[in-house]
C-alpha cells in the first residue's frame, strides 16, 4: 500500500519495487541505428509495441518533447603513480589504456562527479583554466597517500603536465584540485584529451570508439554529465524530421547527471533513501512557453527522460517556493533558495499554484535579478502518490529494480508497471541504458 501523506515522507518498501532481470536481457551494446530501439506504448495499459522510428504516430499534433541536452564529459582520468619515466609513454589512446590497466598496479582513477560550489554553475568548471575543484571518487584511493600525481599529455600538439592534488575527503569523496603548466587551455579541453566516457557501472567491458558517439544524444551541447540521458539515445536526425513533419515541437533544457543515478537504494523504505542533488539550467524562453501552454489541453507536454521529467516538475515547485518566500515577507530570495529539497514538493503541497501562476513568479523573480536562464539544483524524488504538475507523458527506458527511477514509472503507472515489465521481459525486449523504452502518459490534467 502506498502511503504520501501531507507533511509526510512517503514511506515505501522499496522491496514493493524489485524484480528479476536475467543478464542476457540488459543490453551491453547500442542497436544499429538509434531509432531501431523497441518502444511499447502504456496509456492505462498497454496499448501498443512499436519502435522508435515510429513513435510520431503515437503522439498527437501540437505535442511538445522536452530534451535534456546535457553532455556526457570524459570523467574517467587516469594516473599512474610515482612512475615519472612511463608517465611520458602512457599510452593516450583509450583502447590502449583500457586494455593496459590491468596490468599496472599502480593505477589511480579519479572519477569526476561535480565541481565544488567555487566553480559552479558547470560550465565554469568545464572553461576554467590552470586550475580547477572537482568533487571526485578514487579508485584505489589507499594507494595514494599525499603526493601529487602528475601526467604528461598532449592537447592540440601542445606538451603540458596535468597534475591531481588531494585537498579533503569527505564521506568517501574527494576534492580533487586539477592544475595544469598552460593558461591556454580549458580543463574541458584535457578532459577531452585524456579522459574517458564513465559506461554505466553495470556494463562490464571496456569503452570502445562507438560509446563515444552512441553513449551520448545527437543533440547535447551542455558539458557536465557523467551519465547519459538515456531516453535521448534513441532520437536521431530522421526520427526529428518525423516529428517536424507532425508538427510536434522540441524545447530543451539542462540537467547534468550526476553518478547518483545509479545509486541503489539500500535502506528498507524510501524515505531514508537520501536522493542525489543535480544541477539543473532552465532558459526564460522554456518558462514562459510552459506558462503559456497551460490553458491547452490539446498540447500535452512530454518529458523525454526522467530527468527532463524531473527538472520541469522541480521548476514548478520552485516557483511555489519563491510564493511561498513572498508570503512569508522575506525581501531578500538568494539564488540558494530555489534548490529542490528531496521532500519540498510534499511539504509544499498546500501551497499549490496553478502551472501559470508558478512560471510568472518564476519570471519575476528572474527579471527582478537579471537573468537569462535559471541555474539551481535538484534532489526532487518522484514516488507513488506524487502529482504531476507539468509533465503529460514520459518517454523513458526500462530501469533497475529497487530504483528512484522504477518510482518514476510506479509514479505514473501505479502497480501496472509489474505488468509492463513482466510484459517487456517475456518479449525479450532490452533493459538500461543502451536498451529499449516505453511511452507513459500521465493524465494528470
Amino acid at each position: 500500500m502506498y502511503l504520501c501523506a501531507m507533511f509526510n515522507k512517503p514511506k515505501i518498501a522499496i522491496q514493493d519495487f524489485d524484480y528479476t532481470l536475467p543478464e542476457e536481457q540488459i543490453a551491453y551494446t547500442p542497436t544499429a541505428n538509434r531509432s531501431d530501439s523497441k518502444l511499447l506504448v502504456w496509456d492505462q495499459s498497454i496499448i501498443a509495441e512499436s519502435n522508435y522510428a515510429h513513435i510520431a504516430e503515437f503522439i498527437p499534433e501540437n505535442a511538445t518533447l522536452i530534451f535534456n541536452n546535457s553532455k556526457v564529459i570524459a570523467a574517467r582520468i587516469l594516473f599512474e603513480k610515482n612512475n615519472a619515466s612511463s608517465l611520458n609513454n602512457f599510452a593516450l589512446n583509450s583502447n590502449e589504456e583500457n586494455e593496459n590497466v590491468e596490468k599496472q598496479n599502480s593505477i589511480i582513477e579519479i572519477f569526476c562527479l561535480e565541481p565544488t560550489e567555487k566553480y559552479t554553475p558547470v560550465l565554469l568548471a568545464m572553461q576554467a583554466t590552470q586550475k580547477v575543484e572537482w568533487n571526485c571518487l578514487v579508485g584505489g584511493a589507499k594507494k595514494w597517500k599525499h603526493e601529487v600525481l602528475s601526467k604528461k599529455i598532449n592537447v592540440n600538439n601542445t606538451s603540458l603536465i596535468i597534475q591531481a592534488r588531494k585537498i579533503k575527503q569527505d564521506a568517501g569523496k574527494f576534492i580533487i584540485e586539477f592544475s595544469w603548466d598552460h593558461p591556454s587551455y580549458t580543463f574541458s579541453e584535457i578532459l577531452t584529451t585524456i579522459g574517458h566516457i564513465p559506461l554505466p557501472p553495470y556494463i562490464q567491458r571496456a569503452v570502445n570508439e562507438q560509446d563515444k558517439d552512441r553513449y551520448q544524444t545527437t543533440y547535447a551541447v551542455e558539458e557536465g554529465s557523467v551519465a547519459a540521458p538515456t531516453a535521448g539515445l534513441h532520437f536521431n536526425q530522421e526520427l526529428f524530421e518525423n516529428l517536424n513533419e507532425k508538427n510536434i515541437h522540441q524545447r530543451y533544457l539542462t540537467l547534468h547527471v550526476g553518478a547518483g543515478t545509479f545509486m541503489p537504494v539500500k535502506t528498507e523504505t524510501i524515505d531514508q533513501h537520501t536522493m542525489h542533488a543535480e544541477f539543473i539550467e532552465v532558459d526564460r524562453s522554456l518558462i514562459q512557453y510552459l506558462s503559456e501552454n497551460e490553458a491547452s489541453t490539446s498540447k500535452p507536454i512530454i518529458a523525454v527522460g526522467t530527468t527532463s521529467l524531473r527538472t520541469i516538475e522541480s521548476i514548478y515547485w520552485m516557483g511555489v517556493k519563491l510564493h511561498q518566500h513572498k508570503l512569508m515577507q522575506l525581501n531578500i530570495i538568494s539564488s540558494a533558495d530555489l534548490n529542490l529539497h528531496q521532500w519540498d514538493a510534499y511539504e509544499l503541497v498546500e501551497q499549490s499554484l496553478s502551472v501559470k501562476e508558478s512560471m510568472n513568479v518564476l519570471l519575476k523573480w528572474m527579471d527582478d535579478h537579471k537573468q537569462t536562464k535559471l541555474i539551481a539544483k535538484t534532489q526532487l524524488m518522484v514516488t507513488p502518490g506524487y502529482e504531476f504538475k507539468i509533465c503529460d507523458a514520459l518517454i523513458t527506458n526500462f530501469h533497475q529494480p529497487k530504483s528512484t527511477l522504477l518510482l518514476i514509472i510506479a509514479a505514473i503507472t501505479g502497480e501496472d508497471w509489474k505488468n509492463v515489465y513482466s510484459h517487456a521481459l517475456a518479449n525479450q525486449y532490452r533493459f538500461l541504458s543502451y536498451g529499449d523504452g516505453c511511452l507513459f502518459w500521465t493524465h494528470h490534467r
